[in-house]
């Protein structure tokens, strides 16, 4: 299925969103690598349009990992967050990767996070990149 056939991206394209200010985080970017059959929701990090058009639309209320303020759309379908752990959200969109018109998080950068929260759900996800990564 294509990213654009699944029902949270095309609630996240009619966001409207400017794509240059977020990427997609969370487990979502192991969706687009084909590692991930099923996703919970999708976590958007924003900054300045972007985030503006998020607090439009819902209000925002702290993340329950990290510092960051989040706003849920959807029914919980898309958290747009306005930061991710102790990355920089200008550094984590700058080295999106681009599939299907859609910015995601590198895996690599997922793996770290993973790795650091290490709840069982993320070691198997972080497996799953590390034999992804290495060729297997």
């Amino acid at each position: 299925m294509a990213l654009r056939d699944h029902p949270f991206f095309r609630e996240l394209i009619s966001l409207r969103l400017p794509v240059e200010d977020y990427v997609i985080a969370g487990s979502a970017p192991m969706l687009a690598y084909g590692l991930n059959r099923e996703i919970n929701d999708i976590d958007i990090v924003a900054r300045g349009e972007a985030w503006k058009l998020a607090l439009e639309l819902g209000h925002p209320s702290k993340s329950p990992l990290g510092p960051a303020q989040r706003v849920v759309l959807f029914g919980g379908d898309i958290e747009v967050l306005d930061g991710w752990f102790d990355y920089s959200v200008d550094s984590l969109i700058s080295e999106a990767e681009l599939f299907e018109g859609f910015r995601f998080l590198p895996l690599t950068r997922t793996m770290e996070w993973k790795s650091a929260l290490d709840r069982p759900v993320d070691r198997e996800d972080v497996a799953l990149i590390r034999i992804f990564l290495s060729g297997g």
